[in-house]
């Protein structure tokens, strides 16, 4: 990612849910919320659309390859995909029914939650989140508490900085807007910038310069990220159309960790924002790592627990960016489209 999710525009967000809900838009009505209609049966396709965070990139690769390859067709959908960009209105878009579908991060689905978004997650594809500080190696930052005294480039609001503040790590570090670019970086030892690692550090490398990355789940910050999320009463009233939504997104993953070719393809197609094949091929490679560490099994790709979300809320709230009598870490997921693992092929090598 080459820059942070538009996710960071929270406050317009909030504004237009805001404005959804004063206008009888109501969240979990389902006469105000339109859903496609079930498949009247043959070889008719149940048409849904999904709306990403970002522009495309190789975190929405599964989408892209289960489009490219035929894997949403053979499960009986028509899926158009919506590419974002830095302001997507990722919560509006499924409150008013424009889109079955979206993608964002798990620390996302907890703010909307807390701003009254009945938005639930329904499949994680990332276990580890890629967010990170990037600083060049002849810095001399090898870790968190080596920031001090160094200048770095954020977004300011985000989770991860409240969580490093927190911790004191930012006490001594001078903060400074970022604008989605590595030049400060580039050319300045003493600058390090928040990062996702399967994008800025290869636009660091390519300049020749060699990097670092200070990973912020090692820290403990570590939300659930590439989560395909729906609306609560998509959850409940249409239940199937989820279903078959999770099984192919999963597959498509599991292809696209495989072989990333054909999603890589439609990626470079629908990305007219500087995107490169090296890009998505060094993101794909990171994106192994992320989505199945561990030797986590392939089948077991996009699944959820409760111990996470529960850490994930309890986080948010010590640290006051959530009301803990609003938001309930239950609420923010369901495990009852991932639970039945023995329908995924095993077919993801992970080297």
């Amino acid at each position: 990612m080459i820059s942070s999710h538009p996710s960071t525009m929270l406050r317009s967000v909030f504004i237009l849910i805001g404005c959804v809900m004063i206008s009888g838009c109501g969240i979990s009505d389902s006469s105000t919320n339109p859903s496609p209609p079930p498949i009247s049966g043959g070889d008719a396709l149940q048409s849904a659309a999904v709306q990403l965070n970002w522009f495309p990139e190789s975190e929405h690769g599964g989408l892209y390859q289960a489009v490219a390859d035929g894997t949403f067709q053979a499960h009986g959908l028509d899926v158009t995909i919506r590419p974002g960009g830095r302001q997507s209105p990722v919560a509006p878009e499924l409150v008013m029914g424009r889109v079955q579908f979206a993608m964002a991060n798990a620390d996302d689905v907890v703010l909307f939650r807390n701003q009254g978004a009945d938005i639930v997650a329904v499949l994680a594809t990332m276990q580890n989140h890629p967010r990170c500080i990037l600083v060049r190696e002849d810095s001399g930052v090898k870790t968190f508490e080596d920031l001090a005294g160094k200048t770095l480039q954020r977004q300011g609001g985000r989770a991860f900085l409240e969580f490093m503040r927190s911790k004191g790590l930012l006490d001594q570090v001078k903060e400074v807007p970022y604008h989605g670019s590595v030049s400060s970086l580039v050319t300045d030892k003493d600058v390090a910038i928040q990062a996702y690692s399967f994008a800025e550090p290869l636009l660091a490398e390519q300049q020749g310069v060699k990097v670092r990355k200070l990973m912020l789940s090692d820290l403990g910050w570590n939300p659930y990220s590439s989560v395909l999320i729906t609306t609560g009463d998509m959850v409940r009233k249409q239940p199937d159309l989820v279903q078959s939504f999770v099984d192919a997104t999963r597959e498509g993953w599991q292809h696209y960790l495989d072989d990333p070719t054909l999603g890589n393809q439609a990626i470079l197609k629908a990305n007219q924002h500087g995107m490169t094949i090296e890009a998505l091929q060094f993101g794909h490679q990171e994106l192994k790592t992320l989505a199945l560490p561990d030797d986590m099994p392939p089948e077991s790709l996009g699944e959820m627990t409760d111990a996470r979300w529960q850490t994930l809320v309890a986080q948010m709230v010590e640290l006051d960016l959530v009301d803990g009598d609003k938001v309930r870490a239950s609420d923010c997921y369901t495990t009852q489209f991932t639970e039945s693992a023995e329908k995924m092929p095993d077919t993801v090598s992970v080297e």
